[in-house]
């Protein structure tokens, strides 16, 4: 089955295929490699942390053409790096200062539901909490977006300028800046995924340090 008609249409799933899926994977995998799942089991050692967002349509492995053991793995509506948000600063702490990561990627897509439902005044419930971060990111950024007439192409910047907010907002971490500090090599960088092309797009806002970060956030050595 093609993954367009399986965007489209999601009726064959039930909780019983996703098991024979499940058997199915097995299957398939121990034909190729006996020994696959026993060496999974061994331990991880990926050298990519992944800040993506919960979307279904962007799958961190899938899109990177990576297998099982080579990302770990942290998703969120609308990939966020919040930092009262202890689920993300634990991931973050075991993937820097345990796994030893060399990159951590912050990865948005185009047509993000979560930065469209915070261009509007609605009301959605819970999220509204969440989402209040992103009406931020547009308040800093609203002379620019305003200026966007087009609401698919100002969306498609909110997407991009989320994405570079929340990489500064990684940076800004004490996981990440002592890392640095300790002289750990780490790769902070900023992504945006096309649903449309299955293209990803690199921001160009990699940093490897704090020099260029604003001083009040800057850690002393």
């Amino acid at each position: 089955m093609c993954a367009t008609k399986l965007i489209h249409d999601t009726s064959h799933i039930s909780y019983e295929s996703l098991l024979n899926g499940n058997r199915q994977f097995v299957e398939d995998t121990l034909k190729e490699d006996p020994q696959y799942f026993e060496k999974l089991a061994n331990g991880q050692k990926p050298p990519v942390l992944w800040i993506g967002c919960a979307d279904s349509r962007v799958p961190a492995n899938q899109i990177t053409n990576t297998n099982p053991g080579e990302i770990f793995v942290h998703r969120n509506i609308a990939n966020m790096v919040i930092h009262t948000d202890m689920n993300m600063l634990s991931v973050l702490d075991y993937a820097v200062n345990v796994l030893q990561v060399k990159h951590v990627i912050v990865t948005g897509h185009y047509g993000c539901g979560g930065v469209l439902a915070s261009m509007t005044n609605k009301q959605f419930g819970l999220i509204d909490n969440w989402l209040r971060h992103i009406k931020d990111v547009y308040r800093v950024h609203a002379r620019e977006l305003d200026a966007i007439e087009d609401e698919t192409k100002r969306g498609d910047r909110l997407v991009e300028l989320n994405v570079i907010e929340n990489v500064s907002n990684l940076c800004k971490t004490s996981i990440v800046q002592n890392a640095w500090a300790n002289g750990q090599e780490l790769n902070v960088h900023g992504w945006v995924y096309s649903l449309a092309s299955g293209i990803i797009t690199d921001m160009k806002v990699s940093t490897s340090n704090n020099s260029k970060m604003a001083d009040v956030f800057r850690f002393a050595k």
